[in-house]
């Protein structure tokens, strides 16, 4: 190790303390991410405990021209947080407390290392929920939803993590503290500073505090399990729930037979909720505050729905455990893999336009590999799809010509690579389907006001 580093990673150590700056085999025993295994690499894991050790850690690597790669709960499809073994990882894992909860002003103030179930939990015991949502909520750091702007299953009624966030506390590359902690809804005080990290996936700066909304618990909560007998049914139907349910649809997720199959069977189902055979599956919610009331109101929209032909069969969940029992199929997305290798997509595009986008992608990925097999779901109601392909191509030049086949029929449709993952490593070079030149220009050239030097996360996103 040059004594240049070893001089920093002494500094860091002496400034925060014991355990706090891990190297060797307490950097290998950890894996690059709850979805690869590999060992993680790196020259250390530095762990602050608050918003004042991010700063020192920021401005030391700042001056040494060290990089540093920001990490919550790994989480991540996009390789938004990958490392290698000249890299310092900045790890938020000590930062985990949840600060304050606001009842009367329905906010919590949160550190970013908190994970998302574990908010979720807490305000829960206050009658007030966190609507953001998302598969992984056991793992996943709120830093990381931030920096992502994650969205998940209840977009369509609550908006994606910015529309749930008043205030951030970041840490630019050089030390600099810039504190937006702000708990109001209404705040035009001139620029929206947290917007330029939200989203930006470490690469502006460093999430180290927020202040997030929150809502009234809800009263009641029925799941929809539908079949549906075609795409323009799917749209009708979203449109007919939305409105008859009087703004209380948080959530419409859409399965194709494909992905319906592979969930609601044995291994992982013991025996489909509906029968097989449906060109389309709808997974759909209700938030509400009367159980009674909202059950029969439920059913009477259902039968509306049926009598117009929208929907052929339906279940209705209204319990705890039947609402859980529905939406673990369509959070068993580790079924599709079975051990295979995979390509995972999310994009998002116009609504309408989905149903002729999804067999141009499968007509395209058959050109590349007649075997693979393509896997489509998503939170159709705010215009998100994702695709599970597998087995994965074998060469670099098929990987590349299925990634072709997914995204470069967006740039018509003016449709983005990007929903809610990020672009990370993996999108990067697919950025300008979904971005003018003039766009990217603009991020490269914040970038580089904010890091005149390059160390947050070299080489993601722009």
């Amino acid at each position: 190790m040059p004594p240049k580093t070893q001089a920093l990673l002494e500094a860091l150590e002496a400034e925060l303390g014991a355990g706090a700056v891990l190297t060797g085999e307490a950097v290998s025993e950890r894996a690059q991410g709850i979805w690869r295994p590999a060992p993680l690499e790196a020259l250390a894991i530095v762990r602050p405990k608050n918003t004042e050790e991010v700063s020192f850690v920021l401005k030391a690597c700042f001056e040494a021209g060290q990089s540093v790669i920001p990490q919550g709960g790994l989480t991540g499809l996009v390789h938004g947080a990958d490392t290698g073994p000249e890299d310092l990882i900045l790890s938020l894992e000590r930062m985990n407390a949840i600060e304050e909860i606001d009842e009367a002003g329905r906010t919590v103030r949160v550190q970013a290392g908190v994970p998302l179930q574990t908010l979720q939990e807490a305000v829960a015991g206050q009658g007030l929920s966190f609507p953001l949502d998302l598969g992984a909520r056991g793992s996943c750091f709120l830093g990381g939803n931030l920096s992502t702007n994650a969205g998940g299953n209840r977009v369509l009624r609550y908006g994606m993590a910015r529309e749930n966030t008043l205030g951030v506390e970041a840490v630019l590359a050089d030390g600099t503290v810039i504190d937006s902690l702000y708990g109001m809804v209404k705040n035009n005080a001139g620029f929206d500073l947290k917007q330029l990290f939200i989203g930006s996936e470490g690469t502006l700066g460093i999430i180290t505090r927020a202040v997030l909304r929150l809502r009234e618990a809800p009263g009641s909560r029925l799941s929809m399990l539908l079949a549906l007998p075609d795409f323009p049914s799917v749209t009708g139907l979203l449109r007919h729930l939305d409105r008859g349910l009087g703004g209380q649809l948080s959530a419409f997720e859409v399965m194709w037979p494909e992905f319906y199959e592979a969930v609601a069977t044995a291994p992982r189902c013991p025996a489909p909720p509906l029968p097989l055979g449906s060109p389309f599956y709808v997974l759909a919610e209700m938030l509400g505050s009367d159980p009674a009331r909202d059950e029969a109101w439920v059913e009477a929209v259902l039968a509306e729905a049926l009598e117009a032909g929208l929907v052929s069969d339906a279940v209705l969940a209204s319990t705890g455990a039947r609402n859980e029992a529905l939406w673990a199929l369509r959070d068993s997305v580790d079924v599709l893999a079975a051990g295979k290798p995979t390509q995972v997509f999310d994009v998002s595009l116009p609504i309408g336009a989905m149903g002729a986008y999804v067999e141009t992608v499968k007509a395209g990925v058959a050109a590349v590999d007649p075997d693979a097999r393509v896997f489509t779901f998503g939170h159709l109601g705010d215009g998100n799809l994702h695709f599970v392909i597998t087995p994965r191509p074998r060469s670099s030049a098929e990987v590349t010509a299925i990634e072709a086949a997914v995204y470069d029929p967006l740039k018509a449709l003016r449709g983005s690579v990007s929903a809610e993952h990020g672009i990370g490593l993996e999108k990067k070079p697919w950025l300008g389907h979904s971005r003018s030149p003039a766009e990217v220009k603009l991020m490269q050239t914040l970038r580089e006001a904010l890091d005149p030097r390059g160390i947050l996360n070299p080489g993601k996103v722009c």
